[in-house]
């Protein structure tokens, strides 16, 4: 029986290829989104994968959803935490808005769409949850104590989740990107992104596709012994 896998944050960046990744290996993938229609129109008429939109931070948004999705497309077996945004500031310039839009949708939105779908993976007996952390939730990164402190938080929350479902034939593991060449990470100025590729071993910044594989992998019947792990694809800038 065919596997659905939910990607949040799926229809742009690292969400858009790890959504591709899954329907080429066979999944009955939907994506979810927050803002950007038309990025959403444009993932879903070349993928044809279906994306809905609302605000992973938000429980009631996130239960209204994965009843839909679950009607629409099936139960969930793979759910794949991605989306996350960043308000970037030293904390002394740092607002409350900044620090609690970040903190809601990259690791609110963790507990919101793992507690959702968590009972029925428990009674199917199969599941697997993967995380999208960064390496800035690892090695910490001044002018993101928000980011950081989310993102950090996901690797707490990976390891304990996976505690608890390991008997129940569900895996939790984590990711953990560095510099990935997504939109976000283009628009970072010319002179500052050349200064952080040359503190990458391996001189390069990271492919969308790159994660992807990682996740494909994760999600797997063959990953059925990893959990609670974090998987850090940051071409050595940082070892955990």
């Amino acid at each position: 029986m065919t596997k659905v896998a939910v990607v949040t944050g799926g229809t742009r960046g690292i969400g858009a290829a790890i959504c591709e990744a899954l329907d080429k290996a066979g999944y009955k993938v939907a994506a979810t989104y927050g803002g950007n229609d038309e990025a959403a129109k444009k993932f879903t008429e070349k993928t044809g994968i279906p994306a809905y939109k609302f605000d992973v931070g938000n429980f009631d948004e996130c239960k209204e959803a994965v009843a839909k999705i679950v009607e629409e497309v099936g139960p969930v077996d793979v759910l794949i935490n991605n989306a996350g945004i960043t308000r970037d500031a030293f904390l002394h310039k740092t607002t409350p808005k900044h620090w609690h839009d970040v903190v809601q949708t990259n690791l609110d939105s963790v507990f919101n769409m793992s507690r959702l779908v968590i009972e029925g993976m428990r009674e199917r007996g199969f599941g697997r949850i993967v995380n999208i952390s960064s390496i800035n939730g690892q090695s910490g990164q001044a002018g993101q104590t928000n980011y950081s402190a989310a993102k950090a938080g996901i690797l707490g929350f990976t390891k304990a989740l996976a505690q608890e479902s390991a008997s129940k034939g569900i895996t939790v593991n984590a990711i953990a990107p560095g510099y990935i060449e997504t939109e976000m990470v283009r628009a970072i100025a010319p002179e500052i992104l050349s200064k952080i590729v040359e503190k990458i071993p391996v001189k390069r910044l990271g492919k969308a596709e790159e994660i992807a594989a990682m996740v494909v992998f994760l999600a797997s019947d063959q990953a059925g012994f990893a959990t609670g792990a974090t998987f850090a694809i940051n071409g050595g800038q940082y070892f955990a």
